[in-house]
């Protein structure tokens, strides 16, 4: 367990890295139609952004000595990660084809592991200008008008000055709402929205990119998300805790266990999330 003062040195530290890359990916965005793509080994498009993003949350992370584990950084064999007691777990910018499709569903997730457990979490959605933090039994919070800033210098007292625990308060009731991937979508995901269905006749879909989908769930504006594709432990480790501590829960399919991380194969098995108002 972290103290106090280590843990109020950390937050900003990730926030400032997450607001930071969003500046330098929302520069790139601007000029997408010019970007240069790239194909990595696991065939998913690698972009410019992605690999700025990545160097300005190394540069921020790399203050804290603490190592990085990052989709965009080099392979890291497991026998070199397989002990680590604490680490970064880095996602620079997921939904790389939602950016490229210019739908501005992306996002940067950073999450800080302690014995390969999420501790604290921040996701920035720079487009809309939205940061979520959680840390571990301490809530989850949203702040809104986080302008991307390359310079972003918060503090740990400026991060929790404003900020709105969530999930937030439902002005007025509204049908069950199930959230499905815009861009990765199976046989497999209609059969558990089928099923659903069948216990909310009146549910709503709604297509959503990148861990901004856990975002939702945990502000109480989406109630379930299935995933039945690839995804990797960057993709869900920060989104997974921001869930958590608003009062939801994110179980593996179809054996419904906690997601594991920094496992010898990065990969996640399918999953589903809830939010807390089903639970």
């Amino acid at each position: 367990m972290l103290t106090d003062d280590i843990r109020a040195y950390l937050l900003p530290r990730a926030f400032n890295a997450a607001v930071r890359a969003g500046a330098e990916i929302m520069k790139v965005y601007k000029s997408r139609n010019d970007c240069d793509i790239t194909v990595k080994s696991d065939k998913t498009p690698l972009i410019m952004a992605d690999r700025v993003a990545h160097d300005k949350i190394k540069e921020v992370l790399g203050q804290t000595r603490i190592p990085i584990l990052s989709e965009e950084g080099r392979e890291m064999r497991y026998d070199e990660r397989r002990n680590w007691e604490l680490f970064w777990l880095v996602d620079p910018l997921d939904g790389t084809i939602e950016f490229i499709k210019g739908n501005n569903e992306f996002t940067v997730n950073i999450a800080l592991m302690s014995d390969n457990v999420g501790i604290g979490a921040v996701i920035y959605v720079p487009y809309l200008r939205k940061a979520y933090v959680a840390e571990q039994n301490l809530g989850a919070y949203l702040l809104t008008d986080i302008a991307p800033d390359a310079e972003a210098d918060y503090t740990y007292d400026e991060i929790c000055t404003g900020r709105v625990r969530l999930p937030l308060a439902q002005s007025a009731p509204r049908p069950f709402r199930i959230a499905v991937s815009r861009s990765h979508q199976t046989p497999e995901t209609a059969e558990f929205v089928e099923k659903m269905r069948h216990l909310h006749p009146d549910a709503e879909i709604v297509e959503q990119g990148s861990s901004y989908k856990f975002c939702l769930l945990a502000e109480g504006a989406i109630d379930y998300y299935p995933r039945t594709t690839h995804t990797s432990e960057w993709d869900t480790a920060a989104a997974e805790l921001i869930l958590k501590e608003a009062g939801g829960l994110t179980r593996s399919l179809p054996d419904h266990q906690p997601l594991q991380y920094n496992k010898e194969d990065l990969h996640n098995p399918w999953f589903e999330c809830y939010g807390k108002g089903i639970l």
